[in-house]
């Protein structure tokens, strides 16, 4: 059965408790509006969409991905769809929601409908007061991906209270000026649509533009190999095809606002990990273009003994997290579980 709980303010942390033990193991989401004071642009009336997981009793376990993620990590019997991280939350894995309950939300900004800075630490604050609506006085740990491991470093400075692990995987304390390079160009793309009365052109191009930095050139090498052909008179190489189906797919998801918004986002990012007062696993990806090796290295070194550092080699580069599901379940689960002697 479906259950969907809606609040106009701060609903009590035992209707909320309520409502998880009615559907068991399975998903309950719901919403509910709060006052966000915000670092750049004061306080703002937002809207917290959330889905949470698993038996009411298990450790709660915060999921966040890249900025396209939402709440909907993972497919289940009352909402059946695929959920953005399928492989990594499922029966058997690290993120059982049978032994775990597993939380996630739609980022701050994500509806498109906040037109304002939104810094990462807005996103940790706005997780803060969703769990003290929920009811969850501490999480078991905070798993992120790309700028969901930005926000878990936010929070693991700001709330190290609240959490008792991060995993921060290919997401590092500041961004890269070379990744910040990549997302200029394609806000300005976005830009250009729009001077142009074309938002959704626009959007795609900024979105086939993000992909070559998510991905890497030995995996185009592989894949797309191909001579160009000649379309109508114009050559089209044999990686246009694919580009043009991630543009695609990506307007019909994501309102324009949101994309700018969330891009500057991962830009205002800044955490001193002297700061972060919780243990910390950080996975880096060699030749991931966004978030290099060497960042991930003094991520860790500025932890001051609170870090460990994986390291994984993959073709597919910043979106490793998403296509090596076996090898960081595997990590999750040394973490997580204590295999590799590092119980949460």
């Amino acid at each position: 059965m479906s259950l969907e709980t809606t609040a106009t303010s701060l609903p009590e942390p035992l209707q909320v408790t309520a409502a998880a033990a009615q559907a068991g193991a399975d998903a309950v989401r719901g919403q509910l509006r709060v006052a966000l004071p915000m670092r750049h642009a004061g306080t703002h009336e937002v809207e917290l969409r959330y889905e949470l997981r698993g038996p009411e009793d298990a450790p709660v376990v915060f999921v966040a991905g890249g900025i396209s993620a939402h709440r909907h990590v993972s497919a289940s019997a009352s909402f059946p769809e695929a959920g953005w991280a399928n492989a990594l939350v499922a029966a058997g894995r690290a993120l059982d929601p049978a032994r775990l309950r597993v939380l996630a939300f739609d980022y701050v900004g994500a509806d498109g409908r906040l037109d304002v800075p939104i810094d990462t630490a807005d996103q940790a604050d706005a997780i803060a007061l969703l769990l003290d609506a929920l009811g969850i006085a501490r999480l078991q740990a905070f798993v992120g991906y790309s700028y969901g491991a930005m926000v878990g470093l936010q929070f693991g400075a700001r709330h190290p209270h609240r959490l008792r692990r991060l995993v921060a995987v290919s997401g590092a304390h500041s961004p890269h000026p070379y990744a910040s390079a990549w997302r200029a160009l394609q806000r300005r793309a976005v830009a250009l649509g729009q001077l142009q009365c074309a938002d959704a052109a626009g959007l795609a191009l900024a979105r086939q533009f993000a992909m070559l930095s998510y991905r890497t050139p030995e995996e185009f090498g592989e894949r797309f190999a191909a001579p160009p052909e000649i379309v109508n008179g114009r050559v089209r190489c044999a990686a246009e095809d694919y580009l043009d189906a991630c543009g695609a797919q990506y307007v019909a998801r994501t309102p324009v606002t949101a994309f700018l918004r969330l891009s500057e986002s991962i830009d205002l990012h800044r955490v001193d990990p002297a700061g972060v007062r919780v243990p910390v696993t950080v996975v880096a990806v060699e030749g991931d273009r966004l978030v290099p090796l060497a960042d991930s290295v003094n991520l860790v070194e500025g932890l001051a003994g609170r870090g460990q550092l994986r390291v994984l080699r993959s073709p597919y580069g910043h979106d490793a997290f998403l296509k090596e599901t076996d090898r960081i379940d595997l990590i999750l689960a040394a973490v997580l579980h204590g295999k590799d002697g590092a119980a949460a």
